[in-house]
């Protein structure tokens, strides 16, 4: 089915065209008619197979058949709340793309930068807002937004919204605005729980799910190592020897984690970058920038701030430390084998995340795949993850304490000297042997001089 046949603006299929793309993935094309029709949407379906582009086709195709009146003050008529910082530039990466021949303005709103260009957007006016929930509600709560003529809300990654506690957030925005629009709601898994709790944003939407609930990509071969904690870290250098894996997105359960495990690679000489929540905007923007030009070949990453990986060309995930959670699995490996490529997805297992693991393969239905490394030692010594310390970092502090104790105890026999010898006189001179001590000078005297 090519894109001329679902209904969307030529200026939008001249931008299709001109990024490159010829037909529309199973979502899109489920999605973009149902939404061109109007109503709410779910849309449920695997992560990389376009979910952006299913609703923001037909979303600009609709304005574009209904454009604002010239000559009259610009309102929001869009907005898009995301999760992370990452996926808000994304998604306004795929919207200046696709509205490249359209009259439109467009505003990102997140935080970790400052406040006032955000503000400035949204004072003018937007067509179209992109926003994490947590920012926006403080520029709402700076009366910054005006979102009393918004025609569309789109939520997007919502059951990672609401897994990160924005559930509150986003309904203090909803309440704000106009109850007349079309609510969309997009991610690639949605829990029965969550989905119920979606009938507080829509109206009898409709729902689009494509392939199974929460099951992994099928482009994405599965593997599992099963060794000891204490040796994933060589395991990791010694698979990395390999040159098929060229591109590599390496998740760790937390942020210092992360930190150790690409210091220990860039040792190795492994070209590195990391990407958490502390990093700052900036170092987030460029790491990912750095590894989709290929100047970094490993790239270090939470599950929270890898939601905004898009990339083309991820040869292979690695579970450095497996997932608690089976949505977080599936949304890690599909960050490889996206839009109907292959991608290798390997996962390392200790003993503690064995139930873990299990918990995985009863969820799909199946089992995954062992598999055990080729010429690797598993005996070998371990590769430790805590920093590396030089042993004389503290010894200058332990050098200067004896001296600074010894300059006291020199210093007191003269405080000592000095209160035996008596109070002196105002010219200096101490009193002498058998003369009256003087009386001491009063506050009044030692002001008027006396």
């Amino acid at each position: 089915m090519p894109f001329q046949s679902l209904g969307l603006a030529p200026q939008i299929l001249t931008a299709i065209q001109e990024a490159g793309y010829t037909e529309p993935t199973p979502i899109q094309a489920a999605a973009i008619p149902a939404i061109i029709n109007g109503g709410d949407l779910i849309g449920i379906a695997q992560t990389g197979t376009g979910k952006t582009a299913a609703f923001t086709l037909p979303i600009l195709t609709k304005l574009t058949a209904n454009p604002q009146p010239e000559g009259q003050r610009r309102h929001t008529r869009v907005l898009v709340i995301a999760p992370t910082r990452e996926l808000v530039a994304q998604i306004e990466e795929n919207v200046l793309a696709y509205a490249k021949h359209l009259p439109l303005k467009i505003a990102k709103v997140y935080g970790g930068v400052g406040e006032k260009p955000q503000k400035d957007a949204l004072r003018a006016g937007s067509d179209i807002v992109i926003a994490c929930p947590g920012r926006l509600l403080d520029l709402m709560g700076q009366r910054c937004a005006d979102f009393s003529k918004l025609e569309y809300l789109v939520l997007d990654e919502a059951d990672r919204m609401l897994d990160m506690g924005f559930l509150p957030d986003i309904r203090r925005i909803v309440q704000q605005l106009p109850r007349k629009r079309q609510t969309l709601l997009f991610s690639a898994t949605l829990s029965k729980e969550i989905e119920s709790l979606t009938h507080e944003f829509q109206h009898a939407p409709k729902t689009v799910q494509i392939g199974k609930r929460s099951n992994p990509a099928e482009t994405v071969t599965q593997h599992i190592y099963e060794l000891p904690k204490h040796l994933k870290l060589n395991l990791l250098s010694h698979l990395l020897q390999d040159e098929k894996l060229q591109m590599v997105l390496v998740f760790s359960r937390t942020k210092h984690g992360a930190d150790k495990i690409a210091r220990k690679l860039e040792q190795g000489g492994v070209r590195c970058a990391t990407l958490h929540a502390n990093r700052s905007q900036n170092q987030r923007l460029k790491a990912l920038d750095d590894f989709k030009a290929g100047r970094v070949r490993v790239l270090v990453a939470t599950d929270i701030a890898a939601r905004g990986i898009d990339v083309d060309g991820i040869s292979h995930v690695i579970n450095f430390d497996f997932p608690h959670i089976v949505e977080d699995y599936v949304h890690r490996i599909g960050r490889t084998g996206r839009a109907q490529a292959i991608g290798d997805a390997i996962s390392f297992v200790s003993s503690d995340e064995l139930d873990d693991l299990r918990r995985l393969e009863r969820f799909i239905g199946r089992g995954i795949t062992r598999k055990r490394a080729e010429n690797f030692d598993y005996k070998a010594a371990p590769q430790s993850l805590e920093p590396d310390r030089p042993e004389r970092r503290h010894q200058p502090q332990q050098r200067q304490q004896p001296q600074r104790r010894h300059q006291e105890q020199n210093r007191r026999p003269e405080r000592s000297r000095s209160s035996e010898a008596g109070p002196q006189r105002s010219g200096g001179e101490a009193p002498k042997p058998g003369q009256a001590k003087p009386k001491p000078r009063s506050f009044w005297n030692k002001l008027t001089g006396r």
